[in-house]
């Protein structure tokens, strides 16, 4: 960090002709003469950096050798005066008889110089060495060595001799006369005769202001050892530029603070009494500024570090770890449940009963030390007299300078068991709000141990913009993470719950999400059970991404399985549903492919709708292929015919249905995407999931890939003939006896004498019904039998039969209700001019 010596005119000189800033460089030599700090602007001005200097001889990076005398080396420290206390001067002020006296009849008296050097020349000649008064040394280059050309530094320095306790010996000031005779534009005589020395700070102009100022020459030490070099510094003699016997300008810290518009090379001086400091005009504020321009860059490098992932989680963590360690020493970040769950923006300020999460705590301690105490996760609500609830309801900074031993005692004790007294008594404590929209999402504590400067007013202001900003990212994060929540959540829902086993099918499905941002898409895919022990199989894309392509894919899916349920052939279907689209909007576009299995017949009826072909794999000899059928126009296009194909299927065939999402790359051909899907579905697995997983795994590798997959699979397995049973009946009432007599005997010989009861019952309400009101023509009864019991009557009337409500002495209206009552599931639909009703039977089922 750049500090530098500022010049406060002299009682009675003229400033304007010498005033003058240079940065300041800092270093500490311990007490084997190796250098222990070594501050940037010492690296500037003698190009070694920390990193190279730190541990090395100070002798052969500095210009100082004649002060690092041995007389302090071979002291014991408890001979040594101590400089822990405040300085408190008495009548013999400045580096006299006490300080000699301490250290048995030697002194310990500062030293200054000035030396003409080389960079990285670190074997400087001869060092002037002084008492109070400094030995001024100025060389001419004929004493230099080094290549004539090379551009010298001239270095002004001063070395103070450091007791006390610790391994500290000695403290050197330097600054680079070069730099103030350029910056100032003095002539080479007025630079000449400026030179380094020391005054009592009680001597100097604003003597107690000089003293407030002086530790910030060292702000990167300890608050311990920069105390105790401060006490001496003032002890043994303030630094100061001399520029005569009688001009003496003290020097103060420089942080490298722009100058202000308006402000000329000399600064002004405000006209005073001459027993009143001269201060040029405008350095009161120096020093402030420059603080708060070191904070603006803080939270500058902590909004340039935070946000970089929309992840709540990611958030957190780069939020709270921006604070340690360069504002604070611990940092731990807590918020509300609703923010962390995605569950959108908090309802209302928070109170007694908000629950917090601890979600990420930071602190340069030794490892381990909080994790047992404050552990990550923890859920609970802040009590009432707490710091924490005062700042989680007031939505304001609540600042500690030093947390007492009886406000310590306090909090921990509204915490059962857990003793906080040894992570925070004795420490500041500043809580921050982290809010959004003036509403709370929670709140970060903040800690410094009690080794480094409490936190204050400005510190309280910093630490509440910090939140401010963290606040601002975490919402968007949250606000992120809730839309995702939401979307995940309506495609979720849009995407239904496909059974793994229908009447002579087996069905396994896959879902990915597009890797587009948020994901969401219209693709989706069906299983429908149909009368007949038939399926329809139904994959469809709706185009375009978002809210909108979702809300539409789940309306054309609630129309297909209307009209499927209603036993709509193919290819009206998709007529049915392409009107549909285009009532709806415009851009209502979707391709769609509709296939309806009937695993008696062994036949695939198949309709198509703008969409990419499905792949048959024949179980007989494991070749797969593309099915050839009509393309079709996309649903929404309108006035285009579509027409359906029969095709003949096998047992054991596999069908693959799938959006264009898997097969098309941008930048490749479709086609290469369909023979990659044809070879991955012929692969052989062990089970449907193992083969969806092998065309996912074969094909999902493939780069490039942005849009939302949907993959439908379906063994078809067929259902025996001898499984099936038909017969015709008369529309006699004699013949409802006759079906229940055919049944009883068809299910003892297939071994299911314990279903016999029950369905001789069910089969003579719904045939009943069926000779009463199907018109007189013959009634149909089917009995198939796969993993239940599927009986289906058809007759000539094909209005649908209607549930209705018997009195106490009433004849009729109660078939279907012993029929919803003891059946697993029933339904009808009207085919033409017939219907069926058909109920099912759980396989098992007695009386």
């Amino acid at each position: 960090m750049d500090h530098g010596s500022e010049r406060d005119t002299p009682p009675g000189g003229a400033g304007d002709a010498t005033a003058g800033r240079v940065p300041l460089a800092v270093v500490v030599v311990d007490r084997d003469g190796l250098v222990s700090h070594w501050s940037s602007g010492a690296g500037r001005l003698f190009g070694v950096q920390r990193r190279d200097a730190v541990g090395r001889p100070a002798a052969d990076l500095l210009p100082v050798s004649g002060a690092l005398s041995d007389d302090l080396h071979d002291l014991p420290t408890d001979a040594l005066p101590d400089a822990y206390g405040p300085y408190d001067p008495g009548p013999g002020d400045g580096p006299g008889p006490d300080l000699e006296a301490s250290l048995g009849g030697r002194t310990a008296y500062p030293t200054a110089g000035r030396a003409r050097l080389f960079p990285h020349e670190h074997e400087p000649k001869a060092e002037p060495e002084h008492e109070h008064d400094p030995v001024r040394e100025h060389r001419d280059g004929s004493a230099d060595s080094g290549p004539a050309d090379a551009p010298r530094i001239d270095v002004l320095w001063w070395a103070y001799p450091l007791i006390g306790p610790g391994p500290s010996r000695l403290l050197v000031l330097a600054a680079d006369a070069t730099r103030l005779r350029e910056q100032r534009g003095y002539d080479d005589e007025t630079a000449e005769r400026i030179s380094p020395g020391f005054a009592r700070h009680t001597e100097l102009p604003a003597s107690d202001e000089l003293e407030r100022r002086l530790p910030e020459i060292l702000p990167n030490m300890g608050p311990g050892l920069s105390g105790r070099i401060v006490s001496q510094i003032l002890e043994l003699g303030y630094p100061v530029l001399e520029f005569s016997q009688y001009d003496r300008v003290p020097v103060t810290p420089y942080w490298g603070v722009p100058r202000r518009p308006g402000r000329g090379r000399a600064e002004a001086v405000v006209p005073q009494q001459r027993s009143a400091p001269p201060i040029p005009v405008g350095a009161e504020h120096e020093l402030e500024y420059a603080a708060v321009r070191e904070r603006l860059e803080f939270l500058n490098e902590v909004s340039s570090g935070i946000g970089s992932s929309l992840d709540l989680g990611e958030t957190i963590r780069e939020v709270t770890s921006a604070a340690v360690p360069r504002f604070a020493d611990f940092a731990g970040t807590h918020l509300r449940s609703a923010v962390l769950a995605g569950e959108g923006f908090p309802d209302g300020p928070p109170d007694a009963t908000t629950v917090m999460h601890r979600v990420w705590v930071e602190h340069n301690d030794e490892p381990g030390r909080w994790d047992d105490t404050v552990p990550v996760g923890e859920t609970f609500a802040f009590p009432e007299h707490t710091p924490f609830y005062r700042c989680m309801v007031t939505g304001e900074p609540v600042l500690i300078p030093e947390v007492t031993e009886e406000l310590g005692n306090r909090i921990s004790g509204e915490f059962e068991k857990r003793d906080l007294r040894p992570l925070i008594n004795g420490r500041s404590l500043l809580i921050v709000p982290l809010k959004a929209r003036n509403v709370v999402l929670g709140f970060m504590v903040l800690m410094r141990r009690p080794d480094r400067a409490a936190f204050d007013d400005m510190d309280r202001t910093t630490g509440a913009e910090l939140a401010a900003r963290a606040g601002l990212v975490l919402d968007n994060a949250r606000m992120y993470t809730y839309q995702e929540n939401v979307a995940d959540t309506l495609q979720d829902s849009m995407l239904p719950q496909v059974a793994p086993r229908t009447a002579g099918c087996d069905v396994a499905t896959r879902y990915l999400p597009g890797t587009r941002l948020g994901r969401i898409g219209g693709d989706w895919f069906d299983s429908i059970k149909l009368p007949g022990s038939r399926t329809a199989l139904v994959v469809g894309d709706v185009m375009g991404h978002g809210l909108n392509s979702a809300a539409m894919m789940g309306q054309l899916r609630t129309a297909v399985q209307t009209m499927a349920a209603l036993e709509t052939p193919p290819a009206q279907l998709l007529r049915n549903l392409d009107d549909l689209a285009r009532r709806l909007g415009e851009n209502y576009l979707a391709t769609c492919l509709y296939a309806v299995y009937d695993p008696i017949r062994g036949e695939l009826h198949l309709a198509n709708a703008g969409h990419i072909p499905p792949v048959l794999v024949r179980a007989e000899d494991g070749r797969s292929g593309l099915l050839d059928l009509p393309t079709g126009a996309p649903i929404g296009v309108g006035g285009v015919p579509f027409e359906s194909t029969v095709v003949r299927v096998r047992p054991g065939d596999r069908l693959v249905l799938c959006t264009d999402g898997l097969v098309e790359v941008r930048g490749s051909d479709i086609g290469e995407g369909l023979a990659a899907l044809c070879e991955s579905a012929a692969h052989p697995a062990a089970s449907m999931d193992a083969a969806c997983d092998t065309i996912i795994r074969a094909l999902n590798t493939r780069g490039g890939r942005k849009d939302d997959v949907a993959l439908l699979m379906a063994r078809l397995n067929g259902i025996p003939a001898d499984h099936v049973a038909e017969w015709r009946l008369d529309a006699d009432p004699r013949d409802v006896g006759r079906a229940r007599r055919l049944v009883g005997e068809r299910l003892r010989a297939w071994g299911l004498p314990q279903a016999v009861e029950t369905a001789q019952l069910l089969v003579s309400e719904v045939v009943t019904n069926a000779v009463r009101y199907g018109g007189g023509g013959p009634v149909g009864l089917r009995v198939v039998r796969t993993d239940a019991l599927l009986f289906e009557v058809t007759d000539d009337e094909p209005g649908l039969p209607a549930m209705l409500s018997a009195g106490p002495y009433d004849e009729a209206g109660r078939g279907l209700r012993v029929v919803t009552r003891l059946a697993r599931e029933w339904g009808a639909s009207a085919t033409g001019h017939r219907k069926t009703v058909w109920f099912e039977q759980a396989v098992g089922t007695g009386p």
